[in-house]
């Protein structure tokens, strides 16, 4: 590579100064940084941005579509936990994310996915043993063991999960924590037992508990869970122990802005120090999981981005390894030619597969999906029943919910949900956190049908019923991602939301939430593959609320 210069005001984060000067990159690397008179200059040159907790699967798109979008908003570098994949295909889904990401010129930091399956009252495609997680460090030198969402198993020493913190232990790699609302005692032995991150807290005063004893916590504004709003006051207070993440972004997200938006908001409407915000963007990540990013200091790898000013930070290049990999808007990674492996083996549903008979009972649980959180709630309401069935009842906000295991033919678990707010049709997704079977939502059983079905016959994608009416984005890597133009699916993506709520949601977003009323990890009670789960007591529950308070 030859080499070139850019001349701006550099922004040094390690020292914390701003100063008109000229970058030399040589070789893939600073070669220099020079001071400069400049009379005229509308340009500052900084350190790329990191999204320090990410899913790349949640975005539909594989690493090196992702890349494509990311790098418009001055992302350069994910810290990515690729269990999506890994809970579908096992080791070869992670191997495929390490070896995709290798096709572009972007820094993946893939961790060792700690919790496939997620908890064992699913069921998912693979499981990665302590064994394998040690063999992931070894021969893909990984960086981290992604998240511990079996914080109950922590916290009780179950046997097996301590075997993987000590297989990360053993290899001096961060383990990256997952406990929502975890507090008090329990927090603490946590911790102790060497988790140093948490991504999912919701409240200022759990995520200022979690700093005082340790952690460092993650701000996470994705597409589903929206926590900003309620975590910035730490930023001000512990500017070392934070970073920023999207956890999860779905591609419509993804293209109008990433971790950018982020040290905007912090920045020029809560007028936080903008040198803490960029190190929160930059150089905490890359100290606390000992990424090889650069910092724009000599001798540094030369991944750097030029903005147009320090209130917009309107990206107008972006630079990794010295390689422009993004100018004035447009991305200039090609797409290279991808695979789509997938494990799908189910068959077609029928409407009768989605009955639910009435029982002598007056009171049930529903799930309450909450609008840009992850975490429901436990509404107990009367059923509606019709024909000796409980049936959905839009206008009393009560859809029916199934999920179908994919990966093999059994019967779907059925409920109920609500503020899903859908008047008629039916919304499915193979996106299913975390093992990802195929999740719907509807308003007859006919609908769920043909919503389940459309997703079996391309095996895997999202899918609208809209009376005779099928609209269907194919996910085929794995059932949760696709290997077109990023862009294309992020258009192709924003078209099926609004379809949508065309139906009557009112949902931010529709199909994020969808792909999140499986994840069992997260409160308070959500739908598995073999029925309604209760997070607070980590066990099964009945439909009918009548007959537990009698049991």
């Amino acid at each position: 590579m030859e080499s070139f210069s850019r001349t701006g005001f550099i922004i040094d984060i390690v020292t914390g100064k701003i100063f008109p000067g000229t970058v030399t990159i040589k070789n893939e690397h600073i070669y220099s940084i020079t001071p400069a008179n400049l009379e005229e200059c509308h340009q500052y040159i900084l350190p790329g941005f990191i999204d320090a907790h990410v899913h790349i699967e949640s975005s539909m798109l594989i690493p090196s579509e992702f890349a494509r979008l990311a790098s418009v908003h001055g992302t350069v570098a994910t810290v990515s936990d690729p269990h999506e994949i890994a809970n579908v295909l096992g080791m070869q889904g992670v191997q495929y994310m390490i070896e995709n990401g290798k096709e572009v010129p972007f820094h993946f930091f893939f961790g060792a996915p700690s919790c496939v399956p997620a908890t064992t009252f699913e069921t998912a495609g693979a499981e990665l043993s302590a064994e394998e997680i040690s063999v992931l460090f070894e021969n893909h030198n990984l960086h981290y063991l992604s998240e511990m969402m079996n914080y109950p198993g922590v916290i009780q020493n179950d046997a097996k999960v301590l075997e993987k913190l000590q297989v990360a232990r053993r290899n001096n790699k961060p383990i990256d924590g997952h406990a929502p609302g975890i507090v008090g005692d329990d927090i603490t032995k946590y911790i102790k037992a060497g988790i140093t991150t948490d991504h999912e807290c919701f409240t200022f005063e759990e995520g200022l508990e979690k700093i005082s004893k340790g952690m460092h916590v993650l701000i996470r504004e994705g597409s589903a869970a929206k926590n900003y709003g309620a975590l910035h006051p730490l930023i001000p207070m512990h500017p070392s122990r934070i970073m920023f993440c999207s956890d999860d972004k779905h591609p419509d997200a993804l293209v109008k802005g990433h971790i950018n938006e982020l040290v905007h908001i912090s920045v020029n409407e809560h007028k936080y120090d903008m040198m803490d915000v960029l190190r929160i963007a930059t150089l905490n990540p890359i100290r606390h999981y000992n990424l090889n990013v650069g910092l724009l200091q000599p001798g540094d790898s030369a991944d750097f981005i030029i903005v147009k000013d320090l209130e917009t930070f309107d990206v107008m290049e972006t630079y990794v390894k010295g390689i422009c990999i993004a100018k004035d808007g447009v991305t200039c990674i090609k797409s290279v030619q991808a695979s789509t492996p997938n494990q799908f083996n189910t068959s077609f549903k029928e409407p009768k597969d989605f009955r639910i008979e009435a029982q002598k009972t007056t009171q049930i649980h529903i799930i309450h999906a909450e609008d840009g959180q992850l975490i429901t709630q436990d509404r107990i309401d009367a059923p509606t029943i019709s024909e000796g069935a409980y049936i959905a009842d839009p206008k009393r906000d009560i859809l029916k919910i199934a999920v179908v295991n994919r990966y093999r033919d059994s019967p779907p678990a059925v409920g109920f949900v609500g503020n899903f707010g859908l008047q008629c049709g039916a919304i499915a997704s193979s996106v299913a956190h975390d093992s990802h079977n195929i999740v719907c939502v509807g308003c007859t059983d006919e609908d769920i049908a043909k919503a389940v079905n459309a997703l079996i016959k391309c095996t895997g994608g999202i899918a609208i019923v809209d009376g005779p009416a099928e609209h269907v984005l194919p996910l085929p890597v794995a059932g949760i991602m696709s290997a077109s133009d990023g862009f294309e699916v992020a258009s192709a993506y924003a078209a099926m939301s609004l379809k949508a709520k065309d139906l009557g949601s009112t949902l931010q977003a529709p199909f994020m939430t969808l792909s999140f009323m499986t994840l069992l990890v997260i409160p308070t009670i959500k739908m598995s593959d073999r029925g309604l789960f209760d997070n607070r007591t980590f066990s099964f529950i009945s439909l009918s609320a009548f007959e537990e308070k009698n049991v």
